[in-house]
């Protein structure tokens, strides 16, 4: 419709409502002078900076109340920041969807922003106080929507498809008719609340479990026949992640996605965020020649050509095919001497991790311990499977022994059960810390005493430089350490392929006995059914070929991997010298070896830095707040 936004202002004007008119059409500007409510310019993407400046003039030159600006991929702060300057009309930004973009933009001169998040906003909006306007933007519908949105601490809400349909349906009188009924239904959703003011609402006002989008009360905007659909079709579900399982609202989840899309945004950035080997240590064929190897190996060893057929193409056995290739490579390589029934072959160490979980917490009053800070992704498994998790705070030198006894005599007091500590004991994720020889025998005198098991995770000690401390696992005489073992960083992690070993003796009943590796095989089955043959068969290939020592397989990448970590600290201490970075308060680990280099400095190093970083330097780090579960960092 040629005359749809005068009809939209007109009918918002006789409602007393205020109106957002598009940028992008290159017509004169006549609507602020013939309404009597405040008008606002959306700004489209900018491109061209100088027609941006001419727009902002005619805008303020017709008496535009204020500006609206939407963040994407193709837009970021630096916009924002160039907009608030250029203008002293106010800006909104719509798209900011965490606290720290509220933060954000209030540093860049943002007036107020429009969240589409209604289970962030509580957070956004207690983030905006005082500083800035709060305003909700996401799935309108009904008049119970609004309240639900003030309620949550939204200063008001933003209509958009309602508007529209109204539009369509009957010109100006169809967004009137849409208006009044929005408006009425507010005033009826408001009487249920039982407040007697907006000011009242509170967040005790909104029932969890219904969806946004549901009839709230007795009456609704009548829809013209034109916008009814078809009685034969069921309208979609809406799903509300209020009801879905709460670790999904967990930051920790969401940490390698974020990562990923600042990657994703800023291509051309240098990259110190994600612990991933080189890509220059890999080369194409290898994928089939060690895949020809394997084969090769079970064809000696007497398997026929069908046999061969169904090791590679079938799902094969839950527990791995595998099993005793890694065994023969752990015995020779790492001094860890077990059975091969007491290794589960998994989809990385991830599944592993899960598995062992699962296993072995059984209760409310059952605690994991981790050491702090702590790889993310034992964190959110813990919160997938609704497991408590207590942190034992690092020291700067790396997990106190003492620390670990503290908490398991803690835990106890307050009536809770330790099971098991997990614990990178070299070069960890993400401090870059080592446990010396002492500390490791002290955690194991401190496991079998206590009768907490230790989950003993180790990606990075064959792409290490320098002589490798004995696992914790080789150490082992009391069985209390299950080992998760990953060949992402020694092989490739395309492959996927890690492993458990679980040789810790269960009672089965009737004075049977069996392992904890044959209870996760049983998990396994239900989860991931088996570990795809044709990345076992690639990884076993691997292994034969070096005579399953990736240690020496690995040495070239270990020499790579230490160079770099001693580059980057060379130049720390040139660009930040001991004076220096004494008078900033910046201050560094030195680790020896691993992927992780942890580096504190005197202001919040989040997500909005991190951003900041990779827009105006071009670099890109990991920020280590979602890696202490109890916060901090």
């Amino acid at each position: 419709r040629p005359d749809g936004e005068p009809a939209v202002l007109r009918a918002a004007a006789a409602a007393g409502l205020p109106v957002v008119v598009s940028g992008a059409t290159g017509r004169e500007f006549t609507e602020p002078a013939a309404a009597d409510v405040p008008v606002w310019l959306n700004v489209a993407a900018v491109r061209d900076r100088g027609a941006a400046r001419e727009l902002l003039r005619r805008a303020e030159e017709a008496g535009f109340d204020g500006l609206t600006f939407s963040l994407a991929l193709s837009a970021d702060w630096s916009t924002v920041d160039w907009l608030a300057s250029q203008t002293p009309l106010p800006l909104l930004v719509a798209g900011v969807d965490t606290a720290a973009g509220v933060r954000r933009a209030v540093e860049a001169g943002a007036a107020g922003m429009v969240t589409r998040d209604l289970e962030m906003l509580p957070e956004i909006a207690q983030a905006g106080a005082g500083s800035c306007l709060v305003l909700f933007g996401g799935g309108v519908r009904a008049g119970a929507d609004i309240v639900a949105a003030l309620a949550s601490g939204a200063d008001a809400v933003v209509l958009g498809q309602p508007v529209l349909d109204g539009l369509e349906a009957g010109g100006q009188a169809g967004v009137t008719e849409v208006l009044d009924g929005l408006v009425r239904e507010f005033g009826q959703a408001m009487q249920c609340t039982g407040a007697a003011s907006v000011a009242d609402l509170g967040h005790e006002a909104i029932r969890i479990g219904r969806a946004l989008t549901e009839p709230a009360l007795t009456e609704s905007v009548p829809a013209e026949p034109a916008l009814t659909e078809p009685a034969s079709e069921a309208a979609a579900p809406v799903l509300r992640r209020a009801d879905l399982h709460g670790a999904l609202s967990e930051p920790v989840l969401d940490t390698m996605n974020f990562l990923n899309e600042i990657t994703y945004r800023y291509p051309d950035a240098i990259s110190f965020a994600p612990g991933r080997p080189y890509d220059g240590f890999f080369d194409t064929e290898q994928v089939f020649t060690h895949t020809r190897r394997y084969l090769d190996h079970l064809s000696a060893q007497g398997s026929s050509p069908q046999q061969i057929r169904t090791a590679l193409y079938q799902y094969g056995p839950t527990a791995g095919t595998i099993r005793e290739i890694i065994a023969d490579s752990l015995r020779v390589d790492e001094g860890i001497d077990v059975p091969a029934e007491s290794l589960v072959v998994t989809v990385g160490a991830q599944e592993a991790m899960l598995l062992v979980l699962r296993a072995l917490i059984t209760g409310p009053d059952d605690v994991l311990l981790v050491s702090s800070p702590c790889y993310v992704g034992i964190v959110g498994a813990a919160r997938l499977l609704d497991i408590a998790v207590h942190p034992v705070q690092e020291r700067d030198d790396g997990l106190s022994c003492a620390d670990v006894e503290a908490a398991i005599q803690e835990q106890r007091a307050r009536g809770k059960r330790p099971r098991a500590l997990y614990v990178l004991p070299d070069h960890a994720n993400p401090s870059g810390n080592t446990l010396d020889l002492r500390a490791r025998a002290d955690l194991l005198r401190i496991a079998a005493r206590h009768g907490v098991l230790i989950l003993e995770d180790s990606p990075y000690r064959m792409v290490s430089p320098g002589l490798r401390l004995p696992t914790l696992k080789s150490l082992d005489r009391s069985r209390s350490v299950v080992h998760l073992g990953s060949f992402s960083k020694t092989v490739f992690p395309g492959a996927r392929v890690g492993f458990v070993v679980a040789d810790q003796p269960v009672e089965t009943g009737a004075g049977g006995r069996g392992l904890l590796a044959a209870e996760l095989v049983k998990i396994k089955s239900m989860v991931t059914v088996n570990t795809p043959s044709l990345s076992q068969a690639v990884v076993a290939g691997a292994l034969l070929a070096a005579n399953g020592r990736l240690s020496e397989m690995n040495s070239e990448a270990a020499a790579y991997y230490g160079e770099a970590m001693r580059a980057v600290l060379r130049r720390l201490d040139t660009c930040l010298p001991a004076a220096r970075r004494e008078a900033l308060g910046v201050r560094w680990n030195k680790p020896t070896g691993g992927f992780f280099l942890s580096v504190r400095v005197p202001f919040r190093a989040d997500a909005a830095a991190l951003n900041r970083a990779a827009q105006e330097f071009g670099v890109i780090w990991t920020p280590m707040e979602n890696f202490h579960p109890l916060g901090g960092g």
